[in-house]
């Protein structure tokens, strides 16, 4: 297994950071897979995976089962590794910007538009090749203003021309759940059911500008500009994998879910390996419009009465939040209906800091409907 280092900073006399990378297979010589862990640095569950991950794909290597190509990120930012606020770690945003790691990625769709003008055909197949080598020069000639610009220039190169993206993550307290686009449907749908997901949030353009978006929405916004005479099917399954919580580091968690990332990459035909039965899925695919998230409304100590996984009823009872100076105690409540899947680990809040995130049925948000 070759392993590449890129260098993302390296100006003498400064920190210095760089990129490691396992790859898979044979570049060219078939369908593409792209896995990332951690860009948020604190998501630790992600990289303890991404180690069962490398330790299996080792092993079909050896063996031959690859397929095509897989590249494997297992810590994808050094940078925010490195991070230390009076001794704890803080990898969700960049210090020097304030900037959240996973937003802010070149969206090529709109300078691709213009590219590809008169150069796409009737046949699928074949813009896909092009839409993919236009997407590679895209990337290839964005000019990193700073260190963070270019990791994400280095990842979003690896993953832009990929088949298969699965970014994975983890929440502060959480169900283990998916986001995708929403042209992905039917391919998320296969992985949700195999990682036990209870909930698979589908999202044509969550706001932001992720790394998961980067990849795959390009397809379907490039698919709209062109119409039908000029056939651009999805090609790019992204998907953000929320692997449960950030205290869910066990080893059995970890295995179980490259265990079942592996599955999803045999039944894409990207491993030889024996193809499992697909599990019951636990959830059904929801809007990530009818997410409701709830929010402090004062300050105080947050006690829940409602539990992660369970069933939250318009107008229940969630949380109370307790001002131990006045005595004032406020009730939040849900206003849809859905399920209790996310929710802080903080057991103090500010007002304004969110509480909790209830997965319903029916849409009801628009705008930027990731949190920061």
């Amino acid at each position: 297994m070759p392993i590449q280092t890129h260098p993302i900073a390296s100006e003498p006399g400064l920190a210095n950071y760089t990129l490691s990378v396992c790859r898979y297979g044979r570049e060219g010589s078939g369908r593409k897979a792209y896995i990332q862990a951690a860009l948020h640095a604190d998501e630790v569950p992600a990289m303890l995976v991404a180690h069962c991950l490398r330790r299996l794909l080792d092993q079909y290597e050896a063996e031959g089962r690859v397929r095509g190509e897989i590249v494997l990120v297992p810590a994808a930012n050094p940078i925010g590794l490195s991070q230390l606020v009076h001794g704890t770690p803080f990898g969700r945003f960049d210090l020097g910007t304030g900037i959240n790691f996973n937003r802010d990625f070149r969206h090529v769709a709109e300078e691709l538009k213009d590219k590809l003008a008169g150069r796409l055909g009737p046949h699928a197949e074949a813009n896909v090749g092009l839409v993919r080598e236009a997407a590679r020069a895209a990337v290839a000639s964005w000019e990193p203003e700073d260190a963070t610009e270019v990791l994400k220039k280095t990842l979003l190169s690896m993953a832009i021309d990929a088949d298969i993206v699965l970014d994975l993550h983890c929440d502060n307290e959480a169900l283990m759940h998916v986001y995708a686009g929403t042209a992905l449907r039917d391919k998320a749908v296969p992985l949700a059911a195999l990682l036990g997901a209870r909930a698979l949030l589908l999202s044509s353009a969550s706001g932001g500008a992720p790394f998961d978006e980067a990849c795959s929405r390009l397809w379907w916004d490039l698919a709209e500009h062109f119409g039908p005479q000029t056939p651009v099917p999805p090609a790019c399954a992204a998907v953000t994998v929320e692997l449960r919580g950030e205290m869910d580091v066990r080893y059995d968690y970890a295995e179980q879910d490259a265990k079942a990332l592996l599955q999803y990459l045999a039944r894409e035909g990207l491993l030889d390996i024996p193809v499992e039965e697909l599990p019951e899925a636990q959830c059904a695919p929801t809007a990530l419009e009818a997410v409701e998230p709830l929010h402090a409304t004062q300050a105080g100590v947050l006690v829940f009465h409602k539990q992660l996984g369970e069933r939250v009823e318009a107008g229940e009872a969630v949380a109370d939040i307790v001002n131990p100076v006045s005595g004032a105690v406020v009730t939040l409540r849900a206003r849809h209906p859905g399920l209790l899947f996310a929710r802080t680990a903080h057991r103090h809040l500010l007002r304004g800091m969110q509480v909790c995130k209830i997965a319903g049925l029916t849409p009801f948000r628009t705008g930027s409907l990731l949190s920061d």
